[in-house]
């Protein structure tokens, strides 16, 4: 057995790194005093068919909980972080060796998500984004695991000028200097240009610009992009497109854009009411499964399949900003899932964690979680 492992470790540091498997990935975000723990929520993933995970941190109890699970696992180093590993490349070796390479292979790290939606938000940490990048990197390949773990970070819509149509889609002048060099070091590596797109977000703060089919992935007129003479019949493929065209302005053509953030909030504060409700959440996500299931590219670069993060496993009552921050979770907090499935002819209810005694909760856990995994199943893998 020890021959085995130490032939599977082997393959495991040779293998070219590459962050997802499939289409479809969640992200599990715990800002949240009442979500399940973390190998429940392990029983609920797997139970549901979900591989490709991504946290925003290293925490060890998640790690842990993932070992031998066989879930692929994106680790984030926090936004906290970046001055110090820009500022000491032996505290950035410190940092991958304890929380990535200490838990290899059991625990299947497949990316280091340095920062998240620097560029474009955060003028001061802008300028250490790139060295906490660089010197990550480096203790990878120090600790000779670059080959299996792949560094990106994600950026948010904020990093572009302009994205209608499309094809006008460059990055912003404040942001161009910096994502310059960044692009060149995830284009030397192999990494991709990962973006957090939101297409609720969108519509929500562009009242009566966007139709709410097109953002929904609903039958709708759709738009058409003079320049490219491609039609768009969804927000997020024009999104998507828009990143390209950037990318392409910068001279990156060649780099692959994965979605690592997009969902849609079930509940918002008065201003965002009208678009952040159960249905529209269960209708986009619903729908952006079936798209990701199509295994397509944008009409920009179709041979690209797109590839996404859905936002989030959980509601998450501890978030700040608006109403909606808190609402964007497939489940609730008690593990039962967020709304029904998009046939209104069929109902399903759930044990709540909450109703259940102390003394039924465990017994009864695994069984709420695959009921709802179940469920998650017929609602997004359709």
């Amino acid at each position: 057995m020890r021959i085995l492992g130490l032939l599977f470790f082997v393959f495991f540091l040779v293998r070219h790194a590459m962050a997802f498997t499939g289409t479809f990935g969640i992200n599990y975000g715990r800002i949240a005093d009442n979500i399940p723990s973390p190998d429940k929520v392990v029983t609920l993933l797997r139970a549901a068919k979900i591989k490709n995970v991504r946290i925003y941190d290293a925490d060890h109890s998640v790690l842990n909980a993932f070992k031998g699970t066989g879930l692929e696992l994106v680790v984030g180093l926090n936004n906290g972080l970046l001055k110090e590993m820009n500022a000491n490349p032996d505290h950035a070796l410190t940092w991958v060796e304890d929380n990535v390479k200490a838990f290899l292979p059991d625990t299947h790290i497949v990316g280091i998500a340095v920062g998240n939606e620097v560029l474009g938000n955060d003028a001061d940490l802008s300028q250490a984004l790139l060295g906490a990048v660089k010197n990550i990197y480096d203790a990878t390949k120090k600790l000779g695991i670059d080959g299996a773990v792949q560094i990106s970070t994600a950026h948010s819509q904020a990093v572009f000028e302009n994205s209608y149509p499309p094809s006008s889609c460059t990055f912003t002048d404040a942001v161009a200097p910096l994502m310059k060099p960044l692009l060149e070091l995830f284009s030397q590596i192999g990494s991709p240009f990962c973006l957090n797109a939101y297409p609720f977000l969108a519509y929500t703060y562009n009242k009566g610009k966007i139709d709410i089919n097109y953002a929904l992935f609903q039958p709708n007129k759709g738009i058409d992009d003079e320049k490219t003479d491609l039609h768009y019949d969804n927000l997020l493929d024009a999104q998507i497109d828009a990143t390209y065209a950037a990318l392409e302005d910068a001279g990156f053509k060649k780099m692959e854009v994965i979605i690592t953030e997009t969902g849609w909030a079930s509940h918002g504060d008065e201003s965002e009411a009208a678009a952040a409700t159960p249905s529209n959440a269960r209708t986009y996500n619903f729908n952006l499964r079936k798209r990701l299931a199509k295994r397509k590219g944008t009409p920009l670069r179709p041979k690209h399949i797109l590839k996404a993060y859905i936002f989030a496993l959980f509601n998450e009552d501890l978030k700040q900003g608006a109403a909606s921050e808190k609402y964007y979770g497939l489940f609730k907090a008690d593990g039962s899932i967020s709304y029904g499935l998009k046939s209104s002819s069929t109902s399903y209810s759930f044990f709540s964690f909450k109703e259940l005694g102390a003394g039924k909760w465990y017994t009864w856990c695994f069984l709420l979680l695959t009921i709802s995994a179940s469920t998650l199943i017929l609602l997004l893998r359709l």
